[in-house]
């Protein structure tokens, strides 16, 4: 995954998903890494982890902290303790 983006704190902050194909966002502060799978940015309200199958870049403003990403979007969350955790499978939460 790469790391492209790292600015200070914007204002607001939007999230737009258009024909779940189309994901426009702003107040973006950083994007930590992505891959055509996933995107994961910080943004002013946390980080966001955004999953989906062919996901490309089509437009950043790092002044405004604005990001375009086109691809088919799969899931999108925000994480509460700003890092991925590994997600767990049923058995070992059955077990704890």
């Amino acid at each position: 995954m790469e790391s492209i983006m790292d600015t200070t704190s914007y204002g607001s902050h939007e999230i737009k998903i258009t024909d779940r194909s189309i994901i426009s966002l702003s107040g973006i502060n950083k994007i930590s890494s992505f891959d055509d799978q996933e995107f994961l940015m910080e943004s002013n309200m946390g980080v966001i982890l955004l999953k989906g199958e062919g996901l490309e870049i089509i437009k950043l403003d790092t002044h405004d902290g604005n990001v375009k990403i086109k691809g088919k979007l799969i899931s999108m969350a925000y994480i509460e303790n700003g890092k991925k955790e590994k997600e767990e499978s049923i058995l070992s939460k059955l077990f704890k």
